[in-house]
């Protein structure tokens, strides 16, 4: 079973289109590469001083693997903590829903990311050596 299994909200079948699509990871140093090549980060359109619309994510490539992310977002909401929490902060702030799920993707590349380098299972009270303890 495939390590991206182990975290709350991502199946086999996904977490197997997500080692293929990283190509096992082995080609991506950190988290923003993966989400640019995943096309799940913002673009704002603007000339000078000028911005023409919202921002919204890039969808120039990746769109397979966007969509598979998308629908495992529905599901980490409500198991996985770290994205539900993350879910409820941002509508509460007054995103809308669906920009909300799309940094639950985020958050969902960079778990998988995280564990996949580390080779550590999920762990959902890990705690870093390297944050600072209160």
């Amino acid at each position: 079973m495939p390590l991206p299994c182990s975290i709350p909200g991502i199946g086999r079948e996904t977490a197997a289109q997500l080692l293929l699509f990283a190509k096992g990871f082995a080609q991506v140093q950190n988290y923003r590469q993966l989400i640019a090549k995943a096309c799940l980060c913002p673009r704002e359109y603007s000339s000078g001083s000028s911005v023409r619309g919202k921002t919204r994510i890039t969808r120039m490539g990746g769109g397979f693997i966007r969509s598979k992310l998308f629908m495992c977002s529905f599901a980490a909401k409500q198991s996985n903590a770290a994205c539900k929490a993350l879910f409820e902060r941002l509508v509460a702030k007054g995103k809308n829903g669906k920009v909300a799920l799309v940094a639950v993707c985020n958050k969902l590349l960079k778990q998988a990311c995280a564990i996949v380098q580390s080779g550590i299972p999920y762990q959902a009270e890990f705690s870093s050596k390297l944050a600072p303890t209160p």
